[in-house]
C-alpha cells in the first residue's frame, strides 16, 4: 500500500477510521523553520467533522501533537513525528455491514485485493486520514511565506458562484459554514444542503483553488509536470472525480485564436487560460484550478448491494456522515496544494 506523497518534502503517514491513532512523519522540512502550532490546529479546526449542520456530527478536537522535529518551536531538519488521537469513534454504528459491502465505498475493492478489511468507518480508506495531510500542508503552508492558497466551494449540485475568482474577496471563505466566499450563493448552497441532509441524502460540488506569487520555474518535464503532480495531489482524495486546470475543459470548445494569453502593452496579461502553467513549467501568473466531489456514499436511504458470498441483500447508512463533503474539503485542497508548492520550491532550490 503506498502510504507517502511527495519526494523532498515527504508525508509518510498511518492509522484508521476507528483505531487508537492517526498520524504521519514528514521529511524534508529545512531546518530553522518558526512553527506557529496555533495556525496548525486552525487549520484542522477547518477540515474536523461537527463544525457545523451541515457537517458529520461525530466530535473529534483533532488536536496535534508533536512527536520529534521541533525544539523550542523551530523545526531541527531531522524527521517530524506527530499523531492525532482518535477520541469519538463508534464503531458500533457499523456492525450492520461487517459482511456487506457499502455501495459505492472501498469495501468491496479492498477485501478482494487484501483478503479482510476493516468495516469501521472503511479503516484505511476513510477520509479521517486526510487529517494527517492537513498537517503535513499547514506546515508547509509556514515556509512558503510569499505563496499564498486560497480554496474556497464554487458549486454544491447545481448552484455556482457566476463571478470569476479575481472579483472574489477571499477573506470571506471562512465567514459562513459552506466555505463560499460569495454570501448570496452561500446562502443558497446552504439551504440546499440542509434540505438535502433532511431527506436522508447526500449532494456533490466543486472546490476552486487559486495559488498566487508562485515564481517562474516550479515544475519538471516530461513526468513531473507541475499540472500533474497537482491533479495526481487532488485526485488522491477521497471522493474526487475530477481535476481541471486553467480553461480546462471549457477549452476543448475553443479556437487557438481564443484560446492563447492575450498580453499588454507594459507585458502583464489580459488573460490567464493557461491557469499559470505552460510546458508542466509555472509561468508567474495565477494557478487555478477545480476539483470536482461526489456526492457521499452513505445515505440514510434503503439501497440495494451485495454481501461478501455475492448475495444480493439491502443496506441502509447509519450513523455520522456528511450531507456534502465540500465544505471540510477546503483545507485538504490547500494542504496538498502546499506539499505539491514546497516539494517544488525544495528541487528548485536545490538545482540553483
Amino acid at each position: 500500500m503506498s502510504n507517502s506523497f511527495g519526494n523532498l518534502y515527504k508525508l509518510t503517514t498511518f492509522g484508521e477510521s476507528h483505531g487508537m491513532a492517526i498520524g504521519g512523519i514528514i521529511d524534508g522540512c529545512p531546518a530553522g523553520i518558526t512553527i506557529d502550532f496555533d495556525e496548525i490546529q486552525r487549520e484542522l479546526g477547518r477540515r474536523k467533522p461537527g463544525q457545523s449542520k451541515i457537517t458529520t456530527q461525530r466530535k473529534e478536537s483533532d488536536q496535534v501533537e508533536f512527536l520529534s522535529g521541533i525544539f523550542e518551536g523551530k523545526t531541527t531538519g531531522t524527521t517530524i513525528g506527530f499523531q492525532i488521537k482518535n477520541t469519538n469513534q463508534k464503531s458500533k454504528d457499523y456492525s450492520h455491514n461487517t459482511n456487506v459491502y457499502r455501495p459505492s465505498h472501498a469495501d468491496f475493492t479492498y477485501d478482494k485485493k487484501y483478503g479482510l478489511r476493516d468495516y469501521r468507518g472503511g479503516g484505511r480508506s476513510s477520509a479521517r486520514e486526510t487529517a494527517n495531510w492537513v498537517v503535513g500542508g499547514a506546515i508547509a503552508k509556514q515556509f512558503l511565506k510569499n505563496i499564498k492558497i486560497n480554496a474556497f466551494t464554487s458549486s454544491v449540485g447545481e448552484i455556482f458562484i457566476d463571478k470569476p475568482y479575481q472579483e472574489l474577496d477571499f477573506s470571506k471563505i471562512e465567514s459562513n459554514i459552506v466555505r463560499c466566499p460569495d454570501k448570496e450563493t452561500a446562502n443558497k448552497m446552504i439551504k440546499f444542503i440542509d434540505r438535502i441532509r433532511k431527506q436522508g441524502d447526500t449532494i456533490g460540488g466543486t472546490v476552486t483553488c487559486v495559488i498566487q506569487n508562485v515564481p517562474v520555474g516550479f515544475g519538471e518535464p516530461i513526468f513531473d509536470k507541475l499540472h500533474a503532480q497537482l491533479g495526481k495531489a487532488m485526485l488522491s482524495i477521497n471522493a474526487v472525480k475530477g481535476f481541471e486546470y486553467g480553461s480546462g475543459f471549457c477549452g476543448a470548445k475553443m479556437m487557438g485564436s481564443e484560446h492563447n494569453d492575450l498580453f499588454n502593452t507594459d507585458g502583464s496579461t489580459k488573460t490567464n487560460l493557461s491557469g499559470g502553467i505552460q510546458g508542466g513549467i509555472s509561468n508567474g501568473m495565477d494557478i487555478y484550478f477545480r476539483v470536482a466531489f461526489k456526492p457521499v456514499a452513505t445515505i440514510m436511504q434503503e439501497q440495494q448491494t451485495i454481501n461478501s458470498r455475492g448475495k444480493v441483500v439491502k443496506i441502509q447508512g447509519k450513523g455520522r456522515h456528511d450531507p456534502c463533503v465540500v465544505p471540510r474539503a477546503i483545507p485538504i485542497v490547500e494542504a496538498l496544494s502546499a506539499m505539491v508548492i514546497a516539494d517544488f520550491y525544495l528541487l528548485t532550490k536545490a538545482m540553483r
